[in-house]
C-alpha cells in the first residue's frame, strides 16, 4: 500500500447484493470509518468507483457476483480477499445483521487479520466458463433423473413396473412397458428424456474437446480406473493450480473428505466428514470410489485399501470404506498431476514386497 501521508491508507468491506452493494472504507491505522455508501452492482459502476482509488485491501463475501467483482477490483489494482461465507459466523449469526453491518464487519476483519476471512481463490474467467459447461451438464442430468423417477413412480401407481436400465437408454426401453392409458401423460415425458440424453451427449463431446485442447493434464488423471473425462476435468478446473497445496494430502481436506473436528479439552468426538469444498467434485470422486471397490473394479492399491477398511466391520463399514477410497483417490490424482508419473495400480504393494525381501 502507498505510505503517503496525503491520504490515509484504507481497507474496504464490500457486501455484494444482486442490484446494489454496500461499501465501508476504514482507516487502516485507526480503524475509523472513513466512508460508507452503496453502489449499483455492475462492472461499469465498480470500475468507475475503484479505478481512481489508491491500492487498498478489499474484502468481499463469496457468492454469485464475487468471481467477476474480484476480477474487476484486481484489474483496478487492489488486493481482493474473497471471504468464505461458511466460516464467517460473525456475519451470518449476527443478531443485528444488515448489509451495512456486513460491509463494516468484512472491512474490520480484513484490517485485523486476513486469515480470519478464510479467503478463497476464484477461478480465472476461462476456467469459470468451462466449469459452467460442466455444471450445465450436471443440471440436465438432474432434470433427466427427476423425469425418470416421475415415469417410474407413475407406472407403479398403476400396478406396473419398468425394467432396470441405464438412464441413457431409458426412453427407449421404457416405452414398451408403459400401460396404454398412461401414454398420453408419459409419452411426451419420454420424448423429453430422450432429448435431454442427446443434449447431455453433446456436452460430453464438448468437454472431451475442451480437455484435449486446454487441459492435457487430464490424461494423467484418467490413467486411474474409475476416473472418466468428467471427473478428471472437474478435478483440474476445481483445483486449477496444483502447486497451491504443499502436500497432496491436503487435497482430501480441501474437498471435505476428512472428518470434521470439534476438540475441546479432553473432548474429541468422532464426527462425519466435513463436506467442505466443491460438492459436485466430491460426489464424482465418491462415484469413482464406488466403481473401484465394486464388482467391476480391478485389483489396485485403492481397491485393497477399501477392502481392508470394509473388513473391519461395524455400522456403515462399506460407506466409510468408499469415502476413504475417495479421499485416497483425490490425493492420488493430485500427486499424478504434479509428478506427471505413469500410474501403477499396485505400486505400494510392490514397494512393500520389495522392502520385505
Amino acid at each position: 500500500m502507498d505510505g503517503s501521508s496525503e491520504q490515509p491508507q484504507m481497507t474496504a468491506g464490500l457486501d455484494l447484493g444482486d442490484k446494489f452493494s454496500y461499501l465501508c472504507f476504514l482507516d487502516t491505522v485507526s480503524g475509523e470509518i472513513m466512508e460508507e455508501g452503496r453502489l449499483r452492482t455492475s462492472p461499469e459502476t465498480f470500475k468507475r468507483r475503484f479505478a481512481s482509488e489508491r491500492p487498498m485491501r478489499i474484502a468481499i463475501e463469496a457468492g454469485t457476483h464475487s468471481p467477476w467483482v474480484s476480477r474487476v477490483l484486481e484489474e483496478c489494482g487492489h488486493e481482493v480477499l474473497v471471504a468464505n461465507a461458511r466460516k464467517l459466523r460473525l456475519i451470518y449469526a449476527n443478531k443485528r445483521k444488515s448489509d451495512e453491518m456486513d460491509a463494516q464487519n468484512l472491512a474490520r476483519l480484513a484490517r485485523l487479520d486476513p486469515k480470519l476471512l478464510y479467503p478463497l481463490k476464484h477461478r480465472g474467467e476461462e476456467s469459470q466458463a468451462h466449469m459452467a459447461i460442466v455444471r450445465s451438464r450436471q443440471a440436465l442430468v438432474g432434470c433427466r433423473t427427476q423425469l425418470v423417477n416421475h415415469v417410474r413412480g407413475t407406472v407403479k401407481s398403476f400396478g406396473g413396473r419398468l425394467p432396470k436400465c441405464p438412464s441413457v437408454s431409458f426412453h427407449k426401453n421404457a416405452a414398451g412397458h408403459i400401460p396404454e392409458a398412461l401414454m398420453p401423460a408419459l409419452g411426451p415425458i419420454l420424448e423429453q428424456i430422450g432429448s435431454l440424453t442427446e443434449r447431455i451427449r453433446r456436452y460430453d463431446r464438448k468437454l472431451e474437446e475442451i480437455s484435449k485442447e486446454s487441459y492435457p493434464e487430464t490424461e494423467l488423471l484418467r490413467q486411474v480406473e474409475g476416473v472418466g473425462p468428467l471427473t478428471a476435468l472437474t478435478f483440474v478446473l476445481t483445483i486449477e493450480d496444483p502447486y497451491r497445496f504443499e502436500r497432496s494430502r491436503a487435497v482430501g481436506a480441501y474437498l471435505g473428505l476428512v472428518p470434521a473436528t470439534d476438540r475441546s479439552g479432553d473432548r474429541d468426538p468422532q464426527k462425519r466428514i466435513s463436506k467442505e469444498g466443491d460438492e459436485m467434485l466430491r460426489k464424482l470422486l465418491v462415484s469413482g470410489a464406488h466403481y473401484i471397490v465394486g464388482p467391476f473394479g480391478s485389483d489396485s492399491d485403492l481397491r485393497r485399501h477399501g477392502e481392508k477398511m470394509a473388513s473391519r466391520g461395524g455400522k456403515n463399514a462399506k460407506k466409510r470404506a468408499v469415502v476413504a477410497v475417495a479421499r485416497k483417490l483425490a490425493v492420488l490424482l493430485h500427486s499424478l498431476w504434479v509428478s506427471g508419473e505413469i500410474y501403477e495400480p499396485l505400486r505400494n504393494t510392490h514397494h512393500s514386497r520389495g522392502q520385505a525381501a
